[in-house]
């Protein structure tokens, strides 16, 4: 731990009277909603998107980028445009294939101490940043027709596990997702399946049909535009 971290715990436990509260609290407040007017109104205007997450760490020559890369194209190819975390690695390699394709390349940044910065394959007028991950969450939620998720940290789990339960509890459309990579999610899958499922009963069996776990572009393509071939798209709340 650093000392800017330690610093950060000790003034969240410092004494604050109501003034520095109400102060705080209240300006903090208009930057969230800040937020989520510039991303409602920039991303209303968009059209019909599929999300591609993975890791900010993902390098060029990493078979997983050039699949990311693959993926986009083909998903602009058939109408779609591409949202990604507007940084490095897969998100990169996301926006790169929408751009070779033609499409509407999406990039929605996160204001971090490392890692994070926009990559040049966002298109200009389509780059939003955030300084708050939930409101960044949602409007990946709000204007996504699907979600693709390859190998990625913390960060891809948090996305991936937020889709499958806003799905899972009716709070969104049920709209399609798709994880990249047999061998990287088995042993997740795995544990899903023998913990959660069979031994501590914390979800249902038809919790699984969720989501699709593929190898190819093809593949993950083809369960997109097949689920939303006799659907109206549209913003999922």
């Amino acid at each position: 731990m650093t000392n800017h971290d330690e610093d950060k715990i000790r003034k969240a436990f410092a004494n604050k009277d109501w003034n520095d509260i109400k102060a705080t609290d209240s300006w903090q407040i208009f930057k969230i909603m800040s937020e989520f007017v510039e991303g409602f109104e920039k991303m209303s205007r968009i059209g019909p998107c599929v999300s591609i997450f993975g890791s900010a760490r993902t390098k060029p020559e990493n078979p997983y980028y050039k699949l990311a890369e693959q993926i986009a194209y083909k998903l602009t190819k058939e109408g779609y445009g591409v949202i990604s975390g507007g940084g490095p690695g897969i998100m990169e390699a996301a926006n790169k294939g929408a751009r070779a394709g033609g499409g509407k390349s999406v990039g929605l940044n996160i204001v971090l101490p490392f890692e994070q910065f926009s990559n040049p394959f966002v298109d200009n007028d389509k780059n939003i940043n955030f300084d708050y991950f939930f409101v960044r969450k949602t409007i990946f939620l709000k204007y996504s027709q699907g979600f693709i998720a390859m190998p990625g940290g913390f960060g891809t789990l948090d996305e991936l596990f937020e889709a499958i339960t806003l799905i899972q509890t009716n709070k969104v459309a049920h709209f399609p997702i798709v994880l990249i990579g047999k061998k990287y999610w088995e042993g997740l899958i795995a544990w899903v399946k023998d913990t959660m499922l069979l031994q501590e009963h914390n979800i249902s069996e038809k919790d699984l049909e969720l989501f699709h776990i593929v190898d190819e572009a093809d593949e993950a393509v083809a369960i997109i535009t097949e689920f939303y071939s006799k659907y109206l798209l549209k913003p999922n709340f």
